[in-house]
């Protein structure tokens, strides 16, 4: 397995996951009561804007990171070992 493949797994991956996660978020605040929001409109509640952003923000930041983690452990049984890109980014 190689570069290519990693790039399309670690990268298409967490972005499709983000595009899921961002409709659930979604449906879930729908089916919760909430109102319509555009969390970048200055006339939406401010606090309703945040709490919006900050589902979406957990949501989706959530569902990138468990889809990657997802690939690199697929990649690593496939190939044998991490991609380079994650055994050389340190943890911070």
């Amino acid at each position: 397995m190689g570069k290519l493949a990693w790039k399309i797994l670690g990268t298409g991956g967490p972005i499709l996951a983000g595009i899921v996660a961002t409709k659930l978020v979604n449906i879930v605040w729908a089916k919760a009561g909430q109102d319509e929001i555009n969390p970048k409109n200055p006339d939406a509640p401010a606090v309703k804007a945040l709490a919006y952003a900050a589902a979406m923000g957990l949501a989706v930041g959530a569902a990138r990171t468990l889809t990657e983690r997802q690939a690199a452990q697929y990649y690593r049984r496939s190939a044998g070992h991490l991609p380079t890109e994650i055994k050389t980014q340190p943890v911070s």
